[in-house]
């Protein structure tokens, strides 16, 4: 029996009769993968989730958590500061952040402009939700080969896609990160990620509070855009989709969205919302049978007082059209004309479409009842997916023997090693003057004066890691955020992750899948960082292939002020001692020892062979806590990151034409010292490295690796092979992204 038809078997037995077509639509989508992750949610227990900051965890839009702070006060929407005169809190000005993310995979492939777009707008509505004001995105995007033609279409597509949408809407895109691999070709990735800022009295969740409240619709009209999205995100993408499901895609219209955002900003402000949810997946069906039954209430729903922007809409579509930038709120009826008076105000339009009850959720049209069904069991009633899963095989060690000179230039010219300047210059980082550290750095930092601390957000995966291990490399992306937090002196708060993977009815794709939640999970667990919320996403398989298992991971972090150290070195001119200084690799285990492992290396990526994955570090928290207090001592010029492409790309990115480095790497293996990528690996400029050592103690090995010229030359030494190569070398070397498309 097929799993349709035993759904149809549980449903009749549910209802006691047949399912009218309204109610099956609505049963396919909500009990979707998409939707009831039938398939994943029996994994999920891996992941803590709990802990003191922890205020909404998992199962809302959007995650909340409470932020340390010196003292509270809350700002506008332009980030100035409205506080207590005295400078004093109060339990109902306590900062609080949103995190969230989703993935807009299928949709982008199809269209990439308005998919990747209408991600954006999804994501910055669950932040609404909450009750708080969208304050940072950050981007994720995974994409086949660069040379090839339709990858590179996808990318430009959905790079435009998310800054004219975030730019439209004045939400600055700060952090992500991007990766080619060919495995992606059929099938590209773009999960965003948002913050968002709110206080302890503003928050609201999408718990249904009391029958008799009124249901109303905020937003744009509702159109027969996105329909069958939700189980449209479930199914594998078949050759002619960017033609065929074109319909399945939402358009997006950012200026709606911004109008959307300011009028909840009132809405909030004047507590006139019980409770509210964004309609996303499945649209108004989704949103207002999902808010009921968190209640654990139910619905009268009128669809024909939907406001609508296309004529002779059947109930259905109505009841199952994504159609953008709308809001389902639950407002207590003396308060209704008065949220319409608002929305009115900001031109969007306003429905009563119903009122919470406490029988089934029920909705109307034309005189007929089109839906009456009990809300959580179409919430929470889809049975979970007992699927076969195999074990991934141990990788092989088949290494290539290179030139020194042919691998660093291949490893630091690949499109995912080089700059991707031409990505985030196209985005409006600066809006809302809260970002401290732009993107190009290891984290973005953003100002949260309402705290007077300062925000970190990194966010990525990293495809060729997972794809060697799935549990290691993921394990491994955990640090890796963690470690690009550090690497600017904050200390990891909390994470949302966004789960990608192929078809699960696959028993190797499922093995690969399960492997990167159990090292996710793992690794978060030991760096004591809850998973508050997040994203899955499957059936990303298409006809060339499943997508290798991918567990984006948008990491925050807390630190003192706005500043870090930068990424680049600090020449004389720029500070005290600075052409005194020394650079120095704090974390690297596999060189102290001398035994290295080049598994899900862009070096292998680039020449080809296979290896092992690196070990990580024993103790990864111990070691995310000294990379972050050094950081933030005064004598530390600057700090960056070793990771993808390892240590040659590292030093790369830091020379500048004014300050370059001679480096001496005591080693007989050239490749594996250069190009191996374990992570927990930072470079520190500091002019006191005794300091350091102390600070660091047994928690990482610390080794000298030379000092900053003056002449913007990089001179690395590795045993007894050197390379030399200058600043404007690397910078031309790096620039293939932005030579190619411009």
């Amino acid at each position: 029996m097929s799993e349709a038809d035993s759904d149809h078997e549980l449903i009749v037995a549910e209802l006691g009769r047949e399912p009218t077509p309204a109610e099956a639509a609505l049963f396919e989508n909500l009990w979707s993968e998409h939707c009831a992750y039938r398939s994943s949610r029996p994994l999920l227990s891996a992941f803590e989730s709990e802990g003191e900051q922890v205020i909404v965890g998992p199962g809302d839009d959007a995650a909340v958590v409470a932020v340390p702070s010196s003292s509270s006060s809350f700002s506008s929407a332009d980030g100035s500061v409205d506080g207590n005169e005295d400078g004093g809190t109060d339990d109902d000005e306590d900062v609080y952040i949103t995190l969230g993310i989703e993935s807009h995979n299928h949709p982008s492939y199809v269209d990439p402009f308005d998919g990747a777009a209408t991600g954006v707008g999804g994501i910055v509505r669950d932040t609404l939700s909450m009750g708080a004001y969208p304050v940072a995105l950050a981007d994720s995007l995974y994409f086949g080969s660069f040379d090839r033609e339709h990858s590179r279409y996808l990318f430009e597509g959905v790079v435009d896609g998310i800054s004219h949408y975030g730019n439209c809407i004045g939400v600055p895109t700060v952090a992500g990160s991007v990766d080619f691999h060919p495995d992606y070709e059929g099938n590209p990735l773009v999960n965003v990620a948002c913050v968002g800022l709110l206080t302890a009295d503003r928050l609201v969740t999408a718990v249904a509070q009391e029958p008799g409240n009124k249901l109303v619709l905020v937003g744009n009209a509702t159109g027969r855009d996105g329909l069958g999205g939700a189980s449209f995100a479930s199914e594998d993408l078949a050759e002619d989709a960017e033609t065929e499901d074109r319909p399945a895609v939402q358009v997006g219209d950012p200026y709606a969205e911004k109008l959307l955002i300011e009028a909840n900003e009132v809405l909030v402000e004047e507590n006139l919302v019980e409770s509210a949810r964004d309609l996303g997946a499945a649209g108004l069906g989704g949103a207002s049978s999902e808010l009921v039954a968190k209640g654990g209430l139910g619905a009268a729903i009128d669809l024909e007082a939907v406001h609508q922007r296309e004529p002779n809409m059947t109930g259905l579509e109505i009841l199952l059209a994504e159609s953008q930038e709308r809001m389902c709120y639950e407002v207590t009826p003396e308060n209704v004309d008065r949220v319409r008076e608002i929305a009115e105000r900001f031109d969007l339009g306003c429905s009563v479409i119903g009122e919470v009850t406490d029988g089934n959720y029920v909705c109307t049209f034309d005189g007929e009842t089109v839906v009456d069904v009990d809300a959580e069991f179409l919430g929470e009633g889809a049975p979970m997916n007992d699927l076969a899963w195999e074990e991934p095989s141990e990788p092989k060690t088949e290494l290539p023997e290179l030139a020194l000179e042919d691998a660093f230039e291949a490893v630091v010219g690949s499109p995912n090693t080089a700059s991707k300047r031409w990505i985030y210059r196209q985005y409006d980082h600066e809006v809302g003057v809260r970002t401290s550290v732009p993107p190009g750095d290891d984290a973005a930092i953003i100002a949260l004066r309402e705290a007077e601390t300062g925000l970190a957000i990194s966010s990525g995966a990293a495809p060729n890691w997972t794809s060697a291990d799935p549990i290691t490399g993921a394990r491994a992306v955990g640090l890796e955020n963690a470690t690009n937090l550090a690497a600017k002196g904050a200390t990891p708060l909390a994470a949302v992750d966004c789960l990608n993977g192929g078809n699960p009815e696959k028993p190797d794709v499922y093995g690969g899948f399960k492997g990167i939640v159990d090292g996710l999970a793992e690794m978060c667990a030991e760096l004591s960082v809850p998973i508050v919320g997040g994203n899955v996403s499957l059936y990303n398989d298409s006809v060339s292939g499943p997508i290798p298992p991918t567990p984006t991971l948008a990491m925050v972090g807390t630190k003192a002020g706005y500043t870090a150290p930068p990424l680049e070195l600090v020449g004389a001119d720029d500070a005290d001692d600075g052409e005194n200084s020394t650079l120095l690799l704090i974390g690297d285990d596999a060189l102290e020892a001398g035994a290295f492992a080049l598994g899900g290396s862009e070096y292998l990526a680039q020449h080809g062979g296979s290896d092992r994955f690196p070990t990580l570090p024993d103790d990864p928290a111990a070691r995310i806590e000294t990379i972050a207090t050094v950081a933030n001592t005064e004598q530390t010029l600057a700090t960056h990151d070793v990771s993808h492409g390892g240590l040659a790309v590292a030093l790369a990115e830091m020379v500048t034409d004014d300050v370059g480095l001679e480096v001496t790497i005591s080693s007989d293996d050239t490749a594996g010292a250069l190009f191996h990528e374990q992570p927990g690996r930072v470079l520190v400029q500091t002019t006191d490295p005794d300091a350091v050592r102390e600070a660091i103690g047994d928690s990482a090995p610390v080794i000298d690796l030379g000092r900053p010229t003056t002449d913007g030359t990089l001179t690395i030494t590795v045993g007894d092979e050197t390379l030399e190569t200058t600043a404007s070398e690397l910078a031309s070397l790096r620039s293939v992204i932005e030579d190619e498309l411009e």
